[in-house]
């Protein structure tokens, strides 16, 4: 497989930093785009140069020039957009929340282990340099034994109900949005937790605003982190053990810096990216591919459906509920 030719469900921001990231990839074309209407789909592709341009989803599924989709719709879609470019035979990069549920994550993992085909979840934070890095150094005992970490993602929105953030039709609110980055970098460093304790500050429009969380661990390991739509935070991550500690500068879940602190020896490390990073998960897929493997051991299956337990947990804490569910 000389080259991955990818199509992208979807036109909206995300999709577009999705293509934009493609660009940094010689072994990478944007070959197709899929909307729900001619004028959308025509537009994308006027944008990006994309040859094949589709106003239906099932037409993108089924365009035998495509060998992998990116699933770019808000996340109630993800489920179904995912198993109709699986039942077509495509690999599919599913961008985060990975579903709107845990039951809705198993039923999605189902369809590709039916159809022998890839599956990720585009948590593409975990693939870039930085992340990479602080897995090495945690592998290679570089602070000792873990036992605290934490991270953060919140910003402030305008308050508009009829935007996705504030509908909980679409899913909307600050955990499945940005706090599923803080629940992904906390099993990538911990694995799945042994207890949750969570608050949130629902809005006027029912959806969580900002929230507060702790997972705990075996032996005492502890996890804290904070998400929200309407404050603006720090954005940092830090990793905590018994001989040192590890910094992710702001913004953490796309930094290019970590400062590590090893027995008492402070170093900066910088760490940048190519691209605009999006470019290394599709790189991730792309080298899934060509070795025949049907997910990816840096985000695999069962823990995109692990994340997905803890946050169902997480809301199910709050009282919080989404329509479609």
């Amino acid at each position: 497989m000389d080259s991955i030719r990818w199509g992208i469900l979807g036109t909206g921001g995300i999709a577009a930093r999705f293509a934009d990231g493609l660009k940094a990839l010689p072994d990478a074309e944007l070959i197709a785009v899929g909307s729900r209407a001619e004028r959308t789909a025509d537009a994308f592709a006027d944008r990006f140069d994309i040859a094949h341009r589709h106003a239906s989803y099932d037409a993108l599924a089924h365009d035998d020039a495509v060998d992998a989709i990116y699933v770019a719709t808000p996340h109630p879609f993800h489920r179904a957009h995912s198993i109709l470019c699986l039942r077509a035979g495509k690999a599919v990069l599913c961008e985060k929340p990975f579903a709107i549920n845990a039951a809705e994550a198993q039923e999605v993992i189902n369809v590709a282990r039916q159809e022998g085909r890839f599956l990720m979840e585009a948590m593409w934070s975990r693939f870039l340099p930085s992340i990479t890095k602080v897995r090495e150094l945690l592998q290679d005992g570089a602070i000792g034994d873990l036992r605290l970490a934490s991270a953060e993602f919140g910003f402030r929105a305008p308050l508009n109900p009829k935007h996705r953030l504030f509908d909980l039709r679409l899913g909307g609110g600050a955990l499945l949005d940005v706090g599923v980055y803080a629940v992904s970098f906390a099993s990538m460093v911990f694995g799945p937790p042994t207890r949750v304790v969570s608050m949130a500050h629902l809005g006027d429009t029912g959806i969580d605003e900002q929230s507060a969380m702790i997972l705990g661990y075996d032996e005492g390991r502890l996890f804290t982190g904070h998400a929200a739509v309407r404050t603006n935070t720090p954005q940092e991550a830090s990793l905590i053990g018994t001989e040192g500690w590890i910094r992710i500068h702001s913004p953490w879940w796309r930094s290019d810096a970590i400062t590590l602190n090893a027995r008492g020896n402070e170093e900066l490390l910088q760490l940048p990216f190519q691209g605009n990073g999006y470019n290394y998960e599709a790189a991730e897929v792309a080298d899934c591919l060509r070795n025949g493997r049907q997910e990816s051991a840096v985000m695999p299956l069962a823990e995109s459906l692990q994340i997905m337990r803890t946050l169902d947990q997480i809301r199910g804490q709050w009282g919080l509920r989404y329509p479609m569910e």
